[in-house]
Formats: C-alpha cells, structure tokens, sequence
C-alpha cells in the first residue's frame, strides 16, 4: 500500500520529467504537517514491514536488531513522552552526542515531536559543543553511557559545567551489544554513573539511562497533546568542519518533510527498498535518507555504531547488500575508494538499484572504476544543510551524465546567478554553461542562520540562498559544479578548480585518494600542490607522481609545484576530505623553510584555522635577534601572522 500524498510514479527523464511533475501545484499534495505526523502515517500504512534494522558488528553471521514502523512510531512516541516529563517544550533543544544506533533514531524523531532536535558531531571539540549547547539554550542532552575507548562521557562532564541551561543527561548504554566477552569486564571496570551530579554553582544535572527511561512511556500518543504545526522549528543542525564554532541552521518541518518527499520522488525510491545508512546520523545525509526511505515505505539497514568506520562493515560490505537485498546506499568519494577495495565477485548484487555519491566532488575516473568494478549504477548528489539536505541528484531513470550532479529536485529553484563580490548581492543571471553562484530556493531552503551575523551577503535576492558553490546548468539543466569559491586555487589572477588536478591523478593505478590545495606564494599568491594517498600495496615516489601531473593535467598553471605521499588524508566525520588540516600543514612547510632560509634552528610553530585570513601562523623565537626579519619574511604572505620572542 502506498501514501496517497506521493505522486503518480513515472520514469523521471530530466528537467521536462520536473516540469510535467510540477504542473501539479504544491499546495495540492496532502503532506503530513511534520515528521512525527509523517512516521504516524507509515505505520498506518506499513504496520508490519521492516522500517529499521540495525547491525551491531557489521558481521554477515550477526541477526540484526528488527523494528517495524509500527514499533519506529512506538519507540519515537515513547522518547517525545519521556522528554515531555523532563520538562521539554516545543521550544526547547535537546542535543544529541551519540553513534549511530537505533536510540539515536528514537532521539532525533521524537526530540523533534517533544521539541527541537539538535544532533551534534561528536569529533567537534568540548568548547565548540558547549557553545552550541549554550546558543540553542540546550536543556536536555542525550550521549552515550561511560564506555572504555570512547570519551562522550568526559566530554558530557565538562558540559554539565560549562552549560547552565542544562538539567538532565540522558545515556544510551553500548554494553548490550559488545560481544559477550566485553560485557562483564566492561561493567565491573566502570563507575555508578546513573547518580545526580553536582555543580560548583550547587545545581543538580540528573543523569538517567534511556532504555529505562523510555520503557514505560505511553506508546499510542503524545501525552503532551502538542498539534505540531510545519512552521514549528524541528531541528538544529550545525554546519562547518572540526574547527571554529559551527554555523546552525534552523529546519522547519514543512522543511523536512518536503525534502523527504522530493528526494524519494527523485529516487523513485518505493515500498519495501533497503537503503543501507553507514553515514554518521548527525549529519544531513544520512537523517533525510532514512526519512525519504520511510515516507514511501522503505527500510534502512544501520550499519554499526561508527557506520563506514567500522572495518568490518567494509569488509562484508558486498555479503551485507546480498543478504539483506540492499537497494541503494550513500557515500562519499573516500568510501568508494575504499569500497574499491574488496572483490564484489560471488556476491549477488542485483538488488542493488543504485548508489549515490555526494558530500564531494566525485572524480570522473573514479567514478568509471567504480562502476567498472561493481557493474552499478553511480549517482551524483549535490546539497547543503542549508538546503536541508539535498538540492540536486541524479533523477532516476535519466541518462547517466558522469560529473554533473545531477537536475534539481521537484519543486525547487536552482539558478546560477553572478553577485557583487564585495555585498553578494545579485547582478544577474548567468547564461546556459556560464559558471557562476549557484542560489537555491523551494520549500526545502531555510530561513537564515539561527546566528542573525551569519546571514549577512548570504541571500542574492529575498528567498534564494547563495550556496557558496560554483557551478554551471547546460541546456539540459543538469548542474555542473565548478569548484567551491574559497577551495579555488588562485595563480596569479587564474583560477584553478582543484577537482581538474585531483581527476588527473585518479587515473594513476597507484593513487587511492588526491587533494589538491594552493600554497602561498609571494608573488603569484597561491601555487598548486597535492596530497596523495596511495593504495594498500601500492608504491610511487614523488617524482613519479609529478611527473604524471605534468603528462595529464593539460593546463599548465595547474601542474603541482610539489606532492606530498601520506598515510591517510584527513577526514571529517562524515568521510570528506578535510582541507583545512592539509592547508595548515602546507604553511607549516613554507614557514619552516622560510625560518631556515634565516638561519633560525630553534623556535615554535602554531599554524591554525583563522576565519578571516584563512591560516593564522604564531611563530615563538628564543631571543629578539631576528624577530623584524621573521615579521618581514613571513609578511609577504597573505596569511596572518603573530611573532614572539
């Protein structure tokens, strides 16, 4: 049985399949006025059928654990209600610090039916989290019990000190699903930590376990009798990397449940599909993929706690898709690298419709390995958390275009516009094929930035949001992105897409993974240079690799001045590339060689992420001797600078 407010599934062939779509007015389809109404409806009309199965381990010999979507709504229902008894209103925040587990589902869905979720990257560092936790005036927190190995527990003291607004800790203990051997030694080593705890202020934060806390709450209905209307803000999610205090952007539920409904009429995704969720479950990515699998009648398989992270869901990866009949699954280019890995051969895969790759820029010759290797079909998303989640993919039954990212969803504006450097306001459309400022509006897009001074130059016009991204639509409307405005290289004047680099180097058989960044130059302002990460088993020295370059990367001033062979690039949580650790690292190296040109042996070095100029360098020298020709040396960049002696 399907919902009645999807529409008439058809073949989606591209931007004229969007137009007969959306000669249905939006206001006509009959969606649920949030996401707790929208998990009602599935189990209404998918009672039975599996919404939820979660793997441990990532093990083939494990037996999953099983939810129907009739007991999804129980168990969402059952948390909106324990919060509701702590205090939670609509207007209140509870965030969350937790790996992907079946609880942490239960606590985005039924924070959002209680209040307002605000799921929390648990890699941020304690005083970015505090300061999340203090601007949404956080009450409740949800995080994992004490646990070896793992520091939530740390992090979730220090926040009960730094975060007034909070009264009660909620745990989710892993214990039950360690392996057998794990479980006693585990509980005899740690602490009774289900105890009030005290601050310096005398204040009490309560802390209670969330399998007993929920248990014996009302199933049925919400006991707050809350009508939960699509204008109610249901989440905070913050945006930005592991650095500085992170951006939030506020998602009504009109918000979500639109992008839900937009990304599985894209997908054509119907009942009964698995889509397998190995992205951490505070990001965008794999929230809204559960909830567009759900409004349709599709189940996620969430695989383990750490999700990709986990070697064993790698390395059972092809046996999982066959056993559990997985239809599509997310990633980012690094897990296909790393997926690329192991042999899909003896594995039947023919369940598997399709998978979809974003978060990054997708390299066309990993793209062409990918599906060589697999026999799949690769799709290409595109979006922001801004956006919700998604605002381009790949339709469907389209026509495989390797590089685009895909058309726009139903019902949403995309144009790529050119705006005035220094206010960001616009100045007028860009023609078919012209790069420029990609801006996005629909019933998808937010309102602005929960922080007002983050919204300043962020809108070309009222309702259309500039991404930040660089891209062009050909005549078919398929977007094309051309680079990120602050990842550009800029020689000189010329600007470099680093993603043309990073193809190049794809094509070497030794390369498993390439990130290319801009060195400061005094006199050009920003060189090439790349990061590469090579195959297991693999070997080429850095003359090689250069070499290379200078045989495949036609454009002359993109050529790498220099190449770095490393273990493993750095990674954000969600498995993207992490820039900034490798543009500290290059202004490292150029400080130290230009301190040694100065005959300096003995100093300190910090190198940082700084808002404004991009790195901020402290170098500390032992005597004053030298400091005016450091300060003039390391001047003549447009890094910032700070000497002590």
């Amino acid at each position: 049985m399907s919902n009645p407010y999807l529409p008439t599934r058809f073949e989606m062939t591209g931007i004229d399949a969007l137009k007969q779509l959306e000669a249905t007015p939006w206001s006509d389809y009959p969606l649920p006025s949030s996401t707790f109404a929208l998990l009602q409806d599935a189990a209404k009309h998918f009672g039975d059928q599996v919404a939820l199965r979660f793997l441990a381990q990532g093990n083939v010999e494990e037996e999953a654990q099983t939810f129907s979507f009739e007991d999804l709504r129980g168990k969402v229902t059952q948390t909106a209600n324990a919060l509701h008894h702590l205090g939670v209103t609509p207007n209140d925040t509870v965030s969350m610090l937790l790996p992907n587990l079946p609880q942490t589902v239960f606590t985005i869905w039924g924070s959002e039916a209680a209040g307002i979720a605000n799921p929390i990257n648990p890699l941020l560092e304690t005083e970015h989290i505090a300061a999340l936790l203090k601007e949404t005036d956080c009450s409740v927190l949800v995080t994992l019990a004490p646990l070896p190995g793992n520091d939530l527990w740390l992090k979730a003291q220090a926040l009960i000190e730094a975060v007034p607004s909070l009264h009660t800790l909620i745990t989710v203990d892993m214990v039950p699903i360690l392996p057998a051997e794990a479980q006693a030694a585990v509980r005899s080593q740690r602490p009774d930590y289900l105890q009030p705890v005290q601050r310096g202020d005398g204040s009490e934060v309560h802390v209670l376990d969330f399998d007993s806390l929920i248990a014996s709450q009302n199933s049925s209905s919400l006991d707050s009798g809350r009508e939960i209307t699509s204008d109610d803000i249901a989440s905070y999610f913050h945006t930005g990397g592991t650095t500085g205090t992170p951006k939030l952007a506020p998602h009504t539920h009109a918000n979500e449940v639109a992008c839900a409904f937009q990304v599985n009429t894209s997908l054509h995704i119907e009942t009964g599909n698995i889509t397998l969720i190995g992205l951490p479950m505070f990001h965008v990515n794999a929230v809204f993929s559960s909830l567009a699998a759900w409004i349709g009648g599709a189940g996620i398989l969430l695989g383990t706690p750490q999700g990709y992270r986990t070697p064993q869901l790698m390395e059972n990866f092809w046996a999982l898709v066959e056993k559990y009949q997985v239809t599509s699954f997310s990633a980012v280019p690094t897990i296909l690298t790393g997926l690329l890995n192991f042999p899909t051969e003896g594995h039947d895969l023919s369940s598997l419709k399709y998978a979809i790759c974003g978060a990054a820029p997708l390299a066309t010759e990993l793209a062409h390995q990918f599906e060589r290797k697999t026999g799949l079909t690769l799709f290409e998303g595109y979006g922001q958390t801004e956006g919700t989640c998604v605002s381009t993919v790949t339709p469907r039954f389209s026509k495989h275009r390797i590089g685009s990212v895909g058309c726009r969803l139903p019902y949403m504006g995309l144009r790529i516009v050119e705006v005035d450097e220094k206010t960001g306001k616009y100045l007028r459309d860009c023609d078919v094929n012209e790069t420029g400022c990609v801006a996005i509006s629909g019933p998808n897009v937010f309102s602005g930035y929960k922080q007002p001074e983050h919204n300043q130059g962020q809108w070309v016009e009222d309702g259309w949001f500039n991404t930040g991204d660089l891209g062009r639509l050909d005549e078919d409307g398929f977007l094309w992105l051309t680079g990120r405005s602050k990842d550009v290289i800029i020689r000189g004047g010329h600007n470099i897409d680093p993603q043309m680099i990073e193809e190049a180097f794809f094509k070497h058989e030794a390369v498993a993974d390439v990130a290319a960044i801009g060195k400061p130059d005094t006199r050009v302002g920003e060189l090439p240079v790349a990061y590469i990460q090579l195959k297991p088993g693999s070997s080429a020295t850095e003359d090689e690799l250069l070499a290379f370059g200078q045989e495949h990367i036609h454009e002359r001033a993109a050529v790498p001045k220099e190449i770095y062979v490393i273990g493993h690039l750095p990674t954000t949580a969600v498995g993207k590339v992490f820039k900034p650790d490798l543009r500290n690292d290059i202004v490292a190296k150029l400080v130290r060689q230009e301190l040694a040109n100065l005959a300096i042996g003995d100093f300190e070095l910090n190198v940082e992420v700084d808002k404004k100029f991009g790195q901020s360098v402290t170098v500390t020298l032992p005597t004053d001797e030298k400091t005016e020709s450091v300060k003039h040396a390391l001047g003549l960049y447009a890094f910032k600078t700070t000497v002590i002696s």
